[in-house]
């Protein structure tokens, strides 16, 4: 890849010392097997701990009643961010906000869980299908110069 289609800017920021910077956080074990985490640009920060939105979906998903979830970051003015799980359930089945606040901390460190869950019919998406979490974080962030507190 040479860039991004008629858009030096975006290219130049992606590119680096002939790398091409992905945005993906990952690792390589001791085997020599790379894992990726998740993207940079999702991660919480939340009283100087890192948190990867995709390891609180995937204890989400284990949940019976949810069938779709997404984590954010928002404002939080003791921690800078803290963790909002947006979830949708299968049809026929309940949860609350407690419910699945209480299974994440059956299943992840305590700063990890959510704060607070969001329960909606579905989660945006565009025509590929991949998630809009611009959008789910959108009106948490509105009126701030940053989006990290």
């Amino acid at each position: 890849m040479h860039g991004y289609w008629n858009n030096p800017k975006e290219s130049s920021l992606a590119f680096s010392d002939g790398f091409f910077r992905t945005g993906d956080i990952g690792y390589q074990n001791a085997e020599g097997y790379f894992y990726i985490l998740d993207r940079k640009k999702d991660m919480i920060v939340s009283g100087g701990e890192n948190i990867y939105p995709a390891e609180v979906e995937s204890a989400l998903f284990g949940h019976p009643a949810v069938a779709d979830v997404a984590v954010i970051g928002v404002p939080d003015d003791r921690w800078g961010e803290t963790v909002k799980a947006v979830v949708s359930l299968n049809p026929g089945t309940e949860a609350t906000e407690e419910e699945l606040i209480g299974y994440c901390a059956e299943h992840l460190a305590k700063f990890k869980c959510p704060t607070s869950v969001d329960i909606i019919d579905a989660l945006p998406r565009n025509p590929t299908g991949k998630i809009l979490k611009r959008d789910l974080r959108k009106p948490y962030w509105e009126g701030r110069d940053r989006q990290v507190s």
